[in-house]
């Protein structure tokens, strides 16, 4: 079967965006007023994260917020906020800004073993070659994947930059389908099949340590991207060969590597200290170049991350082959799982 071209705002190419600058919001004084304000209230009222949302009021700001969703599940699939005076303000009112930020647009959900629901991107020395290790604990390169569970938005807040590197770029998944639906049809049908991929540690109590999941599903006309970076596929081999990528398969997640890496297709953008990016998890994948670290203790890369599902009349519809994951998302993200 010929799969249709994808049209609409989610298939861009970024050589047609990468300047024009739509896809950021800046974020003027009044709002870092009211921003501020809400900041001084968690205070007041004694808010530890996670809090809800009316414990950081934002009474225009909110309508801004819900813009911003309707273009990242709707639009381009992809926001970047900017203008927070992160200068002013401690790590720790980072966090409860960002937290406050993030759930007037859904609820953030568990993003590892840990139970991180504001989780911290750092070099923690590991190792993606460490079949237990994610690739954001590291900081090597991370190849264009979507995260590990069908989350609906993906969010990072910069609190610092590396000392260089570590630019972040975004890729339409849906231009992907396209390119593949002209230039190797076959390998796109490959990509509707079911793959297996490496919990990596990470799989809850009494699930088996891989899964399997389509890298392209489609529901109601609706496309929905879910390849993981690489790492993920050749890892799961560790539990036989029945788990490793066959010769198709594995061509078609290279293949899909050399597109996502064409510039004209990508948009690239570099952190600066307050941005927040927010991206769709469903039509987009993401990358980030390796980075060096400043020597300085307290000075190296920093980024808060959210993993934020959003209500069902405004998110994705999904296949039925993505329901059993996206259970664990209903259920609050990855469980807490105690340590060995």
């Amino acid at each position: 079967m010929q799969r249709p071209i994808i049209t609409g705002p989610g298939a861009w190419i970024g050589r047609g965006i990468q300047h024009d600058e739509s896809w950021i919001y800046r974020i003027d004084a009044a709002a870092v007023a009211e921003i501020e304000a809400a900041l001084a209230h968690a205070r007041r009222v004694g808010a530890r994260i996670p809090f809800a949302a009316d414990a950081f009021p934002l009474p225009r700001v909110a309508g801004v917020l819900d813009n911003i969703l309707k273009e990242i599940e709707n639009g381009r699939g992809f926001m970047l906020l900017r203008g927070i005076p992160r200068s002013r303000y401690t790590d720790e009112e980072c966090e409860i800004i960002y937290w406050g930020l993030g759930v007037h647009l859904g609820n953030p959900v568990s993003q590892n073993a840990r139970g991180h629901r504001l989780g911290h991107v750092t070099d923690e020395g590991r190792d993606i070659a460490d079949p237990n290790a994610r690739a954001y604990q590291t900081r090597m390169r991370m190849d264009f994947h979507t995260d590990l569970l069908p989350v609906d938005v993906l969010g990072l807040f910069c609190l610092r930059t590396a000392r260089s590197g570590g630019a972040s770029k975004v890729v339409s998944a849906l231009t992907i389908h396209n390119v593949l639906r002209d230039e190797r049809p076959d390998l796109l049908e490959t990509l509707y099949g079911m793959f297996h991929l490496d919990w990596r540690g990470e799989e809850p109590e009494g699930e088996q340590p891989w899964f399997t999941s389509p890298m392209f599903s489609a529901r109601d006309g609706k496309v929905t991207a879910r390849i993981c970076s690489l790492s993920y596929y050749e890892s799961a081999a560790r539990f036989g060969e029945q788990c490793r990528p066959t010769a198709i398969q594995r061509e078609a997640l290279d293949t899909v590597q050399e597109i996502t890496n064409r510039p004209e297709l990508m948009v690239t953008m570099d952190f600066q200290e307050g941005d927040i990016q927010l991206i769709n998890n469903h039509t987009t994948l993401h990358a980030r170049e390796a980075f060096e670290d400043c020597d300085e203790p307290g000075r190296q890369r920093h980024l808060l991350r959210m993993w934020i599902t959003v209500s069902d009349e405004r998110r994705r519809p999904l296949s039925d082959s993505l329901a059993g994951r996206y259970r664990w998302v209903r259920e609050g993200g990855i469980p807490v799982k105690a340590a060995p």
